[in-house]
């Protein structure tokens, strides 16, 4: 066999499967828009997105507070742990002592390689109880289950993929950056911030749209912590109710009241499509950031 022949062979099956990722994820959506249909048929889309009334014996499918709860629970996640991972990544790569760094790895694959249960677990046993105190002091009666508790199991459950992804990429600003800039007299912190991140800035970038990604969609740890009340929370003490959790929770149940399969197929079109507005916004804006460090 030729080598054009082999490299043929290659692009044609990296093609493929590139081809069967693209395919796959348009026939999720067009099932899930196809199971939809009964719902959409009797209520517009606005409707469906604005009303805050949840009852489906009644017929009423308002997915506002399931959206509000997703975008809070999922947003508090990526403010706590962006900053984290971020810090975290560049000390590991730029500060850190070769031991320490040995040692770091294998324990973000520990964290990474724990069940979602065991966290919400944890949640429930250590943090709700910690954030109904924490409610108390800041005047707000709250049991504990909350936007905050589900924000920071969230953010804990996203640390070690977004510090993984960031040390990747960090690692590979060449190393001649980094003398180039000490040798001209910047610090040690002014090589870090204006060298290695802003070449690192793409991959950077990748990794929060991983983490925040991951984020959207985990169920089992969030649905243990977040109160699952579907009402729209007004602080961060206040119960929520995310679409993963609305789906985990109800659809073993969906066969008893009309039009509820539907309704949660569409809940289920809401995260997929929440997602990819977030990563088309992503792209956007990492376009904008490389044409400025240009």
């Amino acid at each position: 066999m030729t080598r054009q022949l082999r490299d043929r062979l290659s692009a044609v099956g990296m093609g493929s499967a590139a081809l069967f990722c693209v395919a796959l994820a348009a026939s999720i959506a067009v099932a899930l828009v196809l199971r939809s249909r009964p719902m959409l048929a009797e209520s517009s889309v606005t409707r469906l997105l604005t009303s805050s009334s949840w009852r489906p014996l009644a017929g009423e499918f308002g997915f506002f507070p399931f959206i509000v709860g997703t975008l809070c629970v999922s947003g508090l996640a990526m403010a706590l742990g962006i900053p984290v991972c971020l810090l975290s990544s560049l000390y590991l790569t730029e500060y850190a002592h070769s031991h320490l760094r040995s040692v770091a790895r294998p324990v973000l694959d520990l964290l990474a390689a724990i069940p979602p249960v065991v966290f919400g677990l944890w949640g429930v046993l250590a943090l709700v109880p910690l954030v109904q105190k924490l409610g108390a002091r800041f005047g707000s009666a709250t049991t504990g289950y909350s936007v905050l508790a589900g924000g920071i199991v969230l953010a804990i459950m996203v640390f070690p993929i977004i510090i993984a992804v960031m040390q990747e990429v960090l690692l590979k600003v060449p190393l001649e950056a980094r003398e180039a800039s000490l040798a001209l007299g910047a610090t040690r912190w002014q090589t870090t911030k204006h060298v290695v991140v802003r070449a690192a800035y793409p991959g950077i970038i990748a990794a929060i749209v991983l983490g925040f990604s991951r984020a959207l969609g985990e169920t089992m740890a969030v649905l243990m912590v977040v109160g699952n009340v579907p009402t729209v929370p007004r602080s961060v003490f206040d119960p929520a109710y995310p679409l993963p959790a609305l789906i985990a929770n109800n659809y073993g149940e969906m066969m008893s009241i009309p039009r509820y399969d539907s309704a949660l197929m569409f809940a289920a079109l809401i995260l997929m499509a929440l997602v990819l507005i977030f990563n088309i916004g992503a792209i956007v804006a990492l376009r904008g950031i490389e044409r400025k460090l240009a």
